[in-house]
């Protein structure tokens, strides 16, 4: 069946939020030689001292906060007291202000925000030396390059592609190298731009775009996204480097929808026009058409479906839950019988709380995101219950994979399962053909800016 298609919606708010990036953008060219932070940004560096700012290192920042309480402090006295050591070549400390510009001689622990951060923008110049290496961590991981591009001994680590990659990724990963090499003259400053939402970075050095909206890998566990809240950490690496200028911006949740919707969506189609279930099919009177989004209605329920089928596709969406909400991604559904059994299988959405709000005790492979009874997807990546969250679900073959929030959470193979929750078995996960849909179970979730890109 030809699949309905409505045009694509490209909301005021989208727009709204691309100018007002663009603004930003146009805005750093100018700003080299500020000392306020522009509209909306906190200064994180005061020009006097380092007020804000503790000692850290290359330390999973995970493993730092599940440390007791009294472990915890005395390694952040320790890093700390180790930026202040003084130098017996310099007899200056470690870090130290000089001129407004925050300096590090190469050696100490890394300066590191006391506060963590999730979704940011973030404005930093610098200034190094000869032979310098160094960077900043985002969230506490390892990081976005600093280095002498024309330090030839360093070739061999790709030294003479430039300053601003994601060093730490995997070689040949996206965001590995920068794009262009944008390194101003030693002597000069050069400034980075750095937006970062969920796992996905974008980098900008001396206003050209180095890194583009790639996935950080998470240094310290590949297997693991990186965490949802950390510290910025200048890094120091034995050679000179001063700081000025560093702005930060917290991305609030609606801001950082638009930005992931921003990125590769060429080829994406609405199949809901935001008004009625036109090309819906099922028990659409158990659902509801409120504010242009799908909402299941409370104590109702049941799979409704697009009536197009899709083989191999990539699906992108928002939604939102109430405590404890409760809902499914419908993938390949025949169109009818139990969804996640009958189906290749059902993708769950549900709050990442929902033990607590409800009392009741979950298989990892119910977790939002989660291929049900099949695949565990990570918890942890949802917004606060009442806001929206995006997500973006590819599927080719028998291969699913789930971002959200800008976060992979799941990348499975489901004709490798062999072991089911409950020793249920899944009779429909090698389906290659089905409709695409949402099982409701319930709970008022609601589901809106759905479109679907038919990989065939």
């Amino acid at each position: 069946m030809q699949a309905m298609m409505f045009p694509r919606r490209v909301s005021q708010t989208l727009l709204s939020s691309l100018a007002g990036l663009a603004a930003v953008v146009c805005f750093a060219g100018a700003a080299l030689a500020l000392d306020d932070p522009p509209p909306g940004f906190t200064a994180l560096f005061n020009g006097k001292d380092l007020t804000g700012w503790r000692g850290g290192d290359t330390f999973d920042h995970r493993k730092l906060l599940a440390m007791p309480p009294a472990e915890r402090a005395a390694q952040i006295k320790k890093w700390t007291d180790s930026m202040f050591e003084v130098s017996a070549k310099t007899g200056k400390p470690h870090w130290y202000v000089e001129n407004g510009e925050l300096v590090n001689d190469g050696f100490g622990a890394y300066a590191s925000t006391e506060k963590d951060y999730g979704d940011f923008e973030l404005f930093v110049e610098y200034k190094t030396v000869p032979l310098a290496d160094s960077g900043v961590y985002l969230r506490g991981c390892p990081q976005v390059q600093i280095w002498d591009h024309t330090n030839q001994r360093e070739f061999s680590n790709g030294a003479e592609k430039g300053s601003g990659g994601l060093w730490n990724n995997s070689p040949g990963a996206p965001g590995k190298d920068p794009l262009v090499l944008a390194d101003k003259p030693f002597g000069e400053w050069n400034k980075f731009h750095i937006i970062m939402v969920g796992s996905r970075v974008s980098v900008w050095l001396n206003d050209q775009l180095v890194v583009d909206h790639a996935i950080m890998e998470n240094y310290y566990d590949r297997k693991t996204a990186v965490p949802k809240f950390g510290p910025i950490q200048l890094q120091t690496h034995g050679g000179e480097i001063r700081w000025r200028n560093i702005f930060i911006r917290e991305i609030p949740g609606d801001e950082a929808n638009r930005i992931l919707e921003s990125h590769g969506n060429e080829g994406f189609q609405s199949i809901f026009n935001g008004r009625n279930f036109d090309g819906w099919a099922g028990p659409v009177s158990e659902y509801e058409v409120k504010n242009g989004a799908i909402c299941c209605q409370p104590s109702k329920g049941g799979t409704i479906y697009t009536k197009a089928e899709y083989s191999d596709f990539m699906a992108r969406l928002e939604f939102k839950l109430p405590p404890g909400g409760n809902n499914g991604l419908a993938i390949r559904y025949p169109g009818q019988g139990d969804t996640a059994y009958v189906g290749m299988c059902e993708l769950q959405v549900l709050d990442d709380n929902y033990e607590q709000a409800t009392g009741d005790k979950i298989d990892p492979r119910q977790a939002h995101g989660s291929v049900y009874g099949m695949i565990a997807a990570q918890r942890g990546y949802q917004r606060p219950i009442g806001q929206w969250n995006f997500e973006e679900v590819t599927v080719k073959g028998s291969k699913i994979r789930v971002e959200l929030n800008g976060v992979p959470i799941l990348d499975g193979d489901v004709s490798k399962v062999t072991e089911f929750m409950a020793n249920s078995a899944h009779p429909g996960k090698d389906r290659t053909k089905g409709h695409f849909g949402f099982a409701g179970h319930n709970d008022p979730v609601c589901f809106r800016d759905i479109e679907i890109k038919p990989l065939e």
